[in-house]
């Protein structure tokens, strides 16, 4: 139970260290950030006296951010080399069947997965107005165990289908919509059935690439399946849209991925 806490504890400062890193990085000097992320973060101060303070600003929020990056370059971190399809790993890795400590490994390993694939996907769509948090994927991982652990028992069992990693993975992206570990800023445009559509845009590759690593490709995963992932899901995102706008998501959901996955190499 402590370890459990001290994990989350963790979690969630990294997600909000992120969030300061970020605003830093959009506040520097040199133009490589947005001048009005300094103007928000600052306009519930009273006014400076004299000029020139929000260039001072700036360059110290340069000065800052340079110095986070030596920091860490002299840390080690457990990111992946290369963020690509062979990142994906099988449900079965990421939710496996054991002891408290293969739990707790397996869900560090899918939030880290699913943070730097998710930025994978971003980057893919052309959204930069975005930021992830690790602690809903946290928080997507232990409700899958909670909620489906009867479709997560009949993944694991012998000889299970492409029905069965199908009914998974459609649980896993209604998860995902559910908590929203992708939290896009103001600007973003209005999409429909409730502003699901462009979280579906970036989620859904994600469990269908998933789904793609469960289907034998765990021992040889390949460079372009989270490519191959983007693109399908791209393809059925009406058909996966309308699905989870139905009473019953999973059920609708699980066919559209069952076919995908049939069909895709």
């Amino acid at each position: 139970m402590l370890r459990q806490i001290s994990e989350d504890v963790r979690v969630n400062l990294k997600d909000r260290l992120r969030e300061v890193r970020e605003i830093i990085r959009q506040s520097r000097h040199d133009g490589s950030g947005d001048a009005s992320v300094l103007r928000e973060a600052t306009s519930h101060l009273p006014p400076f006296p004299g000029k020139g303070i929000e260039g001072l600003l700036s360059h110290a929020a340069s000065a800052v951010d340079e110095a986070l990056s030596i920091a860490e370059s002299f840390v080690p971190h457990e990111r992946p080399i290369k963020v690509d399809g062979t990142t994906v790993k099988g449900l079965g890795t990421y939710f496996p069947v054991g002891s408290e400590d293969r739990q707790l490994s397996a869900e560090r390993l899918f939030r880290r997965d699913m943070y730097y694939l998710t930025k994978a996907v971003l980057a893919g769509l052309n959204i930069d107005n975005a930021r992830i948090h690790e602690a809903d994927f946290a928080a997507v991982h232990a409700t899958m165990h909670k909620r489906h652990g009867d479709l997560l028992a009949a993944l694991a069992a012998p000889g299970a289908g492409l029905q069965a990693i199908a009914a998974s993975c459609s649980a896993l992206l209604v998860e995902c919509l559910n908590q929203r570990p992708v939290r896009f800023a103001e600007a973003a445009p209005e999409t429909p059935v409730g502003g699901r559509a462009l979280d579906i845009s970036c989620l859904a590759p994600l469990a269908l690439a998933c789904g793609l690593a469960t289907t034998g490709r765990d021992g040889a995963p390949e460079p372009d399946m989270l490519e191959i992932a983007i693109l399908a899901a791209d393809i059925r995102h009406d058909r996966i849209v309308q699905a989870c706008a139905k009473a019953s998501p999973i059920a609708e959901l699980t066919p559209v991925f069952a076919t995908l996955l049939a069909h895709l190499p």
